[in-house]
């Protein structure tokens, strides 16, 4: 999950990183009330989640409480990089002398954690890389030891930090590992670092991404979601307790028990697509678990029927924790149920069952005679079928 600036900003002050103080306005008037609070001079800055904001007008310096509110109702609406512009955080302007960069990120080719480290900050950190590779720092992080002070000076050594600001990054860097671990982070991100010109080092942005696998662990993380943002299939989903995954320009629906079968599904159903006239693509990623029961079963095909992209569906399970006919009952349930609510069910189906209770399974979807659902025994075939549907009823057929 990535966070708003704001959001991160508050991760940092709670963690005691050197911040401005701040606050966030969702209406010029709000905007206004903030920069009386902090003084007048302000930064106001539009809160999306995409680079590039400075050069789209989205980062104002305002020289009173009139200005920012007049600068608030400017950005707020803007579109940057197709992203609306719904908030903006005000912070205490600082008089910067020098910007580096500073970050920790999960290394995921490396299986590892790793501190990007720079003099050269404020602009992009892949362009300083490429032209002035020699101007940044990579430093691989031991998970099991962390970053103590002496880690710290280590990174601050090899990024080559003047001396005078040696000792206030170093403190930020171990405060810094401290939050990424204890808000369990893939990315804390610092740009600018910057030292102002009384000699203060102070975090001026804040970009974090938090692992939501770890959300379990913190319920106060939910309350950072952008719910907004969140495909509203997928937050059906989510509140199902449904690991599914909307993907874009997909028409045939994905329904299968393990990570592993779904993605191959994923495969065949892309190869079957593209050997038809327009192609046909899976529309989601929905792995209805290991031991999934009826209800499990009828949840899922509740949320991949309701997808106005889905033309088809594929459901893929091979019997094994999950019995084949929970799964056939599931369906049979799933269809009564959407039924009974009055929706329209016109989208085909294409079952393969096989493994745990296989016989059972395609015994109980023949008993129901439903001429939506269609068995195919294999996966390649089955996979052509759905596709093959999708892309008659997206002609009309």
């Amino acid at each position: 999950m990535d966070l708003y600036e704001f959001q991160g900003r508050a991760l940092f002050d709670k963690h005691e990183l050197p911040v401005q103080a701040g606050g966030v306005a969702r209406t010029p008037q709000q905007a206004r009330e903030i920069a009386e609070r902090l003084g007048g001079q302000v930064v106001v800055k539009a809160q999306v989640k995409v680079g590039g904001r400075g050069k789209a007008g989205g980062v104002r310096l305002a020289g009173d409480a009139d200005q920012a509110q007049a600068y608030a109702a400017d950005i707020l609406g803007m579109d940057i990089k197709g992203h609306t512009v719904e908030a903006v955080m005000l912070t205490v302007t600082a008089d910067i002398a020098e910007e580096y960069y500073f970050s920790y990120l999960l290394d995921r080719a490396e299986r590892t954690f790793r501190c990007i480290a720079s003099v050269a900050g404020g602009i992009d950190i892949e362009q300083v890389a490429a032209q002035t590779p020699d101007r940044v720092a990579s430093v691989a992080i031991d998970p099991a030891a962390g970053v103590d002070e002496a880690k710290a000076r280590e990174i601050v050594a090899a990024a080559r930090f003047p001396a005078e600001v040696a000792d206030q990054v170093t403190g930020i860097a171990v405060k810094l590992w401290r939050a990424f671990v204890a808000e369990d982070a893939t990315l804390v991100e610092v740009n600018p670092l910057a030292r102002t010109t009384d000699g203060r080092v102070l975090c001026l942005d804040a970009k974090v991404t938090l692992d939501d696998n770890a959300g379990f662990r913190h319920p106060d993380h939910a309350e950072l979601a952008d719910r907004a943002a969140v495909d509203p299939l997928e937050q059906r989903a989510k509140e199902k307790d449904l690991n599914y995954v909307k993907l874009a320009d997909g028409s045939v629906g994905i329904i299968g028990n393990g990570a592993g079968l779904v993605m191959s599904t994923l495969d065949v159903v892309a190869y079957a697509g593209e050997r038809l006239d327009g192609g046909v693509r899976p529309a989601n990623f929905l792995d209805i678990g290991g031991g999934a029961n009826a209800a499990v079963m009828a949840n899922g095909l509740e949320i991949v029927l309701s997808d106005p992209d889905v033309k088809s569906v594929f459901v893929n399970v091979f019997g094994g924790i999950t019995a084949c006919d929970e799964v056939a009952n599931g369906i049979v349930q799933a269809l009564d149920l959407l039924r009974d609510r009055g929706e329209a069910i016109a989208k085909p189906l294409v079952v393969r069952l096989d493994g745990n209770n296989a016989e059972a399974g395609r015994a109980i979807l023949d008993g129901a005679g439903n001429p939506l659902v269609e068995r195919v025994d294999t996966m390649d075939d089955a996979a052509k079928r759905a596709a093959a549907l999708a892309a008659l009823a997206g002609t009309g057929g």
